[in-house]
């Protein structure tokens, strides 16, 4: 974050010890259509005090009517907060009515639906976020009349006259990290002002959470620096590539010794259910998935090794050790996590349940890795500075140390 000597100067200095209160950001999912938006505000609690469920006002947020615009926000994960005190945090939720049922808008509790029902699976994701900065309504960095020269030198260029923004991508990254979160790399994508990166490997409750968190620090970062971070799929007509959420996925039986065939039943099932994907891909899948700039034409299907114009692409790396992941090349990057990781968790386990592919994930040995270096000592280290909770746990009570 770029120093602002106005607030630093009513930052707390030193409390000598004493017990001081600490902020939490509450953050949710707005009812905004097509595209959710994300919300936030600030909590003050004692010292001794975990973040509680708490309410807003939905009537604001296309999420309740004025005569009756109580929504409930409950606490799904909690981190470190990167961009204030060494105690404050940050507070993801799901939403909820009054009467403490899911919200229609609350995609999440639908995916922990499903990943209870196939967690003998253990699926995993590694997911690949795009954006774009944008700056007085053109991408970054780009002329103010006319275009940039056509792509090609952008993708993991480097050099300041053709890679702006990569200051903000640091202060993300390093305020990623600092939060406990399982970022796996950046790089700069094939348009200039366009850049990524990765959240995984994880399971789809916490790879979902993250990835929100991930959004709200880019977002936020992004107001410091002057600039907005917009996930639309083609945010640029014409001969520019779209943003996408590449999403890596793999189960246990994927990951076993000859799982290279359940890859590719993986790959077939999902093949039988074009339309129920794409729906739930992000709004806008049309304009990004042409068939051009690395892309699938979004009412064909196809897969293959190495083919960065596949709908799925199978590593080379996977097709060589015959076991791993798959990475669907359709979503958006304005895609709803929640729905992405739910459907194909339901059409790839809800295929192989009764099947050969159930009784090789009951015997399936833990210590395989997947997509994105799944299950890796560093991803544990960071998810340990993190707290995921159900919608059926009940807050910890606070312990002598926050984090």
């Amino acid at each position: 974050m770029r120093e602002n000597p106005l607030r630093e100067k009513y930052l707390p200095t030193d409390h000598k010890g004493d017990p001081v209160p600490y902020q939490a950001e509450y953050i949710w999912i707005d009812g905004t259509e097509p595209s959710p938006l994300l919300r936030s505000k600030t909590r003050i609690l004692a010292d001794d005090k975990e973040p509680p469920i708490w309410g807003f006002d939905g009537s604001s947020t296309n999420q309740a009517e004025g005569s009756n615009s109580d929504c409930v926000l409950r606490p799904v994960f909690i981190c470190p907060d990167p961009l204030r005190g060494i105690d404050d945090v940050l507070v993801m939720c799901e939403v909820l009515n009054v009467d403490m049922k899911p919200h229609s808008t609350n995609m999440r509790a639908k995916l922990e639906t499903v990943a209870k029902k196939y967690a003998r699976f253990e699926p995993i994701f590694g997911l690949e976020q795009e954006y774009t900065f944008m700056q007085n309504g053109r991408p970054y960095g780009w002329p103010s009349n006319g275009y940039p020269a056509p792509q090609g030198p952008y993708y993991c260029g480097v050099g300041g006259d053709i890679m702006p923004g990569r200051d903000i991508v640091e202060a993300h990254t390093a305020a990623c990290m600092a939060a406990g979160l399982a970022i796996e790399g950046t790089n700069a994508e094939v348009m200039m002002g366009q850049w990524e990166f990765q959240i995984g490997a994880l399971p789809p409750l916490e790879v979902s959470d993250q990835l929100w968190v991930a959004r709200w620090l880019l977002f936020r970062i992004a107001e410091d620096f002057g600039v907005f971070a917009t996930l639309e799929p083609k945010p640029m007509l014409g001969d520019w590539n779209g943003a996408g959420c590449h999403t890596n996925y793999s189960t246990k039986p994927m990951r076993e010794e000859g799982g290279y065939r359940h890859i590719i039943a993986a790959c077939e099932a999902i093949g039988k259910k074009v339309d129920e994907h794409i729906e739930n891909y992000g709004p806008g899948v049309e304009l990004r998935l042409t068939g051009a700039h690395e892309t699938a034409h979004y009412t064909e299907f196809s897969y293959g090794v190495s083919d960065r114009g596949a709908s799925i692409r199978i590593p080379w790396q996977v097709a060589i050790d015959k076991k791993g992941y798959l990475e669907d090349r359709r979503p958006n990057a304005n895609m709803d996590p929640y729905r992405v990781t739910r459907v194909i968790v339901n059409t790839t386990c809800s295929a192989s349940s009764g099947g050969s592919g159930s009784s090789s994930a009951k015997k399936a040995s833990s210590k395989n890795g997947s997509s994105k270096k799944a299950g890796s000592k560093k991803a544990a280290k960071k998810s340990a500075s993190t707290k995921t909770l159900t919608s059926v746990d009940v807050l910890p009570k606070k312990s002598s140390k926050r984090r």
